[in-house]
């Protein structure tokens, strides 16, 4: 990790004493890091704002008009106005911002090779998500994010409107995933006509997030590796604009947990009215596919097994999209942010039924990920080896079966009364008295089936508010 991560982050520390916490001293730090860049690029930014006249400043003239310089901002258009939206200073020291300031001003970014200061943004946010208990729904794995971005291969070239989108992008991880992948399949963007890359860079990729402050550092995240998308403000799962628009690709780690549980969403282009948000997630993904555009999703277990409405909506996914891979991920995978978490990675591409589902199982009597065996890349390397390309895709293309990767027609699937959760290796750690399973992996089985039956009551009481128990017809 670069030294600059290390020094910036150790200085949080101090602020902590202002009151500052994790998330605010990343916010903070988003607007500077702006300024400076800005100052380096030669973007233009109104004068009264500009880094050298605010690292000019000290007392509180300093932080007065620190004050001024956010509010000036966010009204500004364009990527300025996107993440100086809402901003607020958090500042009561002014010795602290002078401190920071300096600290920033050390370093010329615009210097660094995007692999570099990207990574020391990226190392910050990645400390924040391990620091901040909850942060981690918004900062998925890289190591996960780069496998899956190699299994599914978004390459801009496809077709001249190819996009790649992510409705829950939280730091942009999937979309600077995707980039990153596509930087490396052209020489570090060398091989591309200028035209091709100025459409990368601007025209291919989007998110969208319901946290003003994380659609803000996914932003800056961006920036810092010279893309400039389009990061949309607000709910998904919600009625707007963004609901008519159509991608390529979609690669997406949906929040987990039962936030806002019991409350359905108003969509009326989804067929099953339930209050789970994974569910509502994947009937908006199939909705903003394009024909034949395909996608990943990081779901979790219960997803896979739930009755009623989460059978409907596997029903649907399976009628609408070829869902041909699913790879049940290693216990801890999303340590430290969210240890107990059981996840698994659904691909599919719309337009065609689903025929078979090939499942990999990277999960039964696969070491624990845990603080001293963090998640690698060798752990995905069999299964994308296994991977290759999609049947029915790419015809000529005969996956075989392994011990841990399995073909499952959909007769199959349909004599398990569509349940996609399906194991069958045997649990070593279960039979073995002196390796049983921890406790909190224990927890969190039981965590997942009490989350189905809450699930479950949740939609039960959907139908009856609905009118006298009578669920309301919805059109398919």
């Amino acid at each position: 990790m670069p030294d600059i991560v290390q020094k910036l982050w150790g200085f949080c520390n101090t602020l902590r004493h202002d009151g500052i916490g994790y998330g605010d001293y990343i916010e903070q730090l988003t607007y500077l890091l702006f300024l400076k860049l800005a100052d380096e690029k030669g973007v233009s930014v109104p004068k009264d704002c500009a880094w050298q006249h605010l690292k000019s400043l000290s007392g509180t003239n300093l932080t007065d008009h620190y004050i001024v310089v956010l509010r000036k901002l966010a009204k500004e258009k364009a990527i300025l106005g996107d993440i100086f939206a809402g901003a607020l200073s958090k500042f009561r020291e002014p010795v602290n911002l002078k401190r920071l300031i300096s600290l920033i001003d050390e370093t010329e970014w615009s210097e660094l090779d995007v692999d570099l200061k990207a990574e020391a943004y990226e190392g910050l946010l990645q400390k924040y998500a391990a620091e901040q208990k909850g942060a981690g729904q918004y900062f998925t794995p890289r190591e996960a994010i780069r496998a899956i971005v190699r299994c599914m291969k978004p390459d801009f070239r496809e077709n001249p409107e190819f996009t790649i989108h992510d409705p829950a992008a939280g730091t942009a991880g999937f979309l600077i995933g995707a980039f990153e992948w596509m930087m490396k399949q052209t020489n570090g963007g060398a091989s591309l006509t200028r035209e091709n890359r100025k459409r990368l860079l601007q025209k291919t990729y989007s998110g969208m997030d319901i946290v003003l402050e994380t659609r803000r550092l996914a932003l800056m995240n961006l920036y810092l590796h010279d893309v400039e998308a389009v990061i949309y403000y607000g709910d998904s799962l919600a009625e707007g604009p963004h609901v008519s628009k159509r991608y390529s690709c979609i690669l997406t780690n949906p929040p987990f947990g039962t936030k806002g549980a019991g409350e359905s969403s108003t969509r009326d282009d989804f067929t099953v009215k339930t209050s789970n948000k994974q569910l509502n997630f994947i009937q908006h993904v199939i909705t903003i596919l394009k024909p034949g555009g395909r996608a990943a999703m990081v779901l979790p277990d219960n997803v896979l097994f739930e009755d009623h409405a989460g059978k409907e909506v596997r029903q649907i996914l399976m009628h609408d999209c070829n869902v041909h891979t699913i790879l049940r991920l290693p216990i801890g995978t999303f340590t430290p942010y969210s240890a107990g978490v059981k996840a698994n990675v659904v691909f599919f591409r719309k337009g065609v039924k689903t025929e078979e589902t090939w499942i990999y199982d990277l999960r039964t009597n696969v070491d624990k990920i845990a603080k001293r065996k963090p998640l690698t890349s060798s752990y995905f390397a069999d299964f994308e080896k296994c991977y290759g390309n999609v049947p029915n895709v790419h015809p000529k293309t005969k996956r075989k079966e392994s011990e841990r990767f399995r073909r499952f027609t959909r007769a199959d699937i349909l004599k398990r009364d569509d349940n996609l959760d399906i194991f069958w290796l045997k649990d070593e750690s279960s039979i073995d008295s002196d390796n049983l399973p921890e406790p909190e992996d224990l927890i969190a089985s039981a965590i997942d089936e009490l989350q189905s039956a809450v699930d479950e009551l949740n939609d039960v009481m959907l139908i009856l508010q609905n009118g006298n128990g009578k669920k309301k017809e919805t059109k398919r």
